[in-house]
């Protein structure tokens, strides 16, 4: 067993100012936005319409394909508007306006089963699809496609993410001391689903109290280990996480079931527990409010759907005037351009930064040290992938693997020149797709 992965990096981790902090209830606010796209995969098409009553937890959307789940509603109240509103992606997205009565009355359209180990995995497949799961660590890839793998993929190990590598985040951190029960139970239940015998709980030994926890919740089991794992990032990725904990290496341009394995998030876990035992669609979240300007950083258990300024204002607001909000961790996250983007699925943190913490570095000429090829998790080339997108040769980068490239930005963050390596890529990505879909 190896101990983690080649390449990757040390960030300063930045969690000390919410590690210690408990997840606390974010009251809901008059207006509540929920998109209609909040996953990889299609968007769902509504099925309320303006001035509809609904109450929390209700469908409000249905599927539009295999790779896609519904939405729900986070409080009760009135369907106010169905309109484009400004979206994480940049781009305004189809939403749910809803005018928050404050009552907060739930909805029963999912049964609770308590005796979930009497269900088929047929029908916990379809309670994940039902609630709406996707993976709650960022990706946001629906549940119920990983739960669904082809028939010619043999799974024989299931991994539950704990790392949360990411700096300033804690939000998984909060999640594991506070419900570990519910997230074991989770755990469970994917087993079940795929037949497994055999997992594993992964978490970055920077979390000593969480992998305490979890050794002793899970001594009764003999077909889970708890693994502490080497503080380095990205450990949280599933191919770098498959191959610290099994040494099985993730082929390039494969998926973790090409060797065997599933991964799932702690807070997906903690989801679908949710979901098949209380019959609870996925509508709330936590997510870490942080930042060095905040005056009072939070661990908050969110609804979907809130302005990012009400989670903003719950922490007291900031010491300085903002110059960046991120959605996400400093490293993968992306920054927002209105603070009136909601809250989605996938959505671990919100970090403030103050106008001098978001003030770059000008970009100089690549000085070919290699230093970005050398901590590249992927093994690729980064300085010669974008100095090919810099010159608009973007055919060329498939060659050196640039769909193979997860997008952590650890070689932005060691390039000495500090060339937006990470942007370039991004770019170059995004070009290739679009002239894909211009010749079809």
């Amino acid at each position: 067993m190896s101990i983690t992965f080649k390449g990757g990096i040390h960030p300063p981790q930045n969690k000390v100012f919410t590690k210690d902090k408990p997840i606390l209830a974010l009251p809901a606010p008059e207006e509540i936005i929920i998109p209609l796209s909040q996953h990889i995969g299609a968007p769902s098409k509504p099925i309320v319409e303006k001035g509809d009553r609904v109450t929390m937890g209700q469908r409000l959307s249905e599927s539009e394909g295999f790779v896609s789940v519904p939405v729900h509603s986070s409080v009760s109240g009135k369907v106010k508007d169905i309109k484009p509103w400004p979206h994480f992606s940049g781009e305004s997205v189809l939403s749910v306006i809803i005018e928050n009565d404050g009552k907060d009355t739930p909805c029963r359209e999912m049964p609770a089963h308590e005796d979930w180990e009497n269900l088929s995995p047929d029908q916990i497949r379809g309670i994940s699809r039902e609630a709406g799961l996707a993976g709650m660590g960022g990706a946001a890839f629906p549940t119920v496609v990983k739960l669904s793998p082809p028939p010619t993929k043999q799974i024989d190990t299931v991994i539950l993410n704990g790392a949360e590598c990411e700096p300033y985040l804690t939000a998984d951190h909060r999640l594991m001391l506070e419900y570990p029960d519910e997230i074991i139970e989770g755990l469970r239940m994917i087993m079940k689903t795929l037949g497994v015998e055999k997992s594993f709980i992964g978490i970055e030994k920077n979390k000593p109290d969480a992998i305490k926890v979890f050794k002793n919740k899970t001594e009764k089991f003999d077909n889970i280990s708890v693994i502490g794992i080497k503080v380095k990032y990205p450990q949280g990725a599933e191919k770098q996480l498959i191959d610290a904990i099994t040494g099985r290496k993730v082929p390039a341009g494969g998926l973790p079931f090409d060797v065997g394995c599933l991964v799932q998030n702690v807070g997906t876990a903690k989801a679908l527990y949710d979901a098949v035992v209380r019959g609870k669609p996925l509508y709330e979240r936590v997510v870490t409010v942080t930042g060095k300007t905040l005056n009072n950083p939070q661990n908050l258990m969110v609804r979907i759907g809130t302005p990012v300024r009400h989670l903003i204002d719950a922490c007291d607001g900031t010491k300085d005037p903002i110059g960046k909000i991120i959605m996400g961790g400093p490293m993968m996250g992306i920054a927002l351009y209105a603070d009136e983007v909601p809250i989605v699925k996938g959505t671990s943190g919100i970090l403030v930064f103050s106008v001098t913490e978001a003030d770059l570095p000008r970009e100089k000429p690549c000085i070919s040290c290699a230093r970005c090829v050398d901590v590249c998790p992927m093994k690729l080339l980064p300085n010669r992938i974008a100095t090919l997108i810099e010159n608009e040769r973007f055919q060329e980068t498939e060659e050196y693997g640039i769909f193979d490239c997860m997008e952590c930005g650890s070689c932005t963050y060691v390039c000495p020149t500090k060339r937006r390596l990470l942007h370039y890529i991004k770019w170059g990505k995004d070009e290739i797709i679009k002239r894909r879909n211009k010749e079809k």
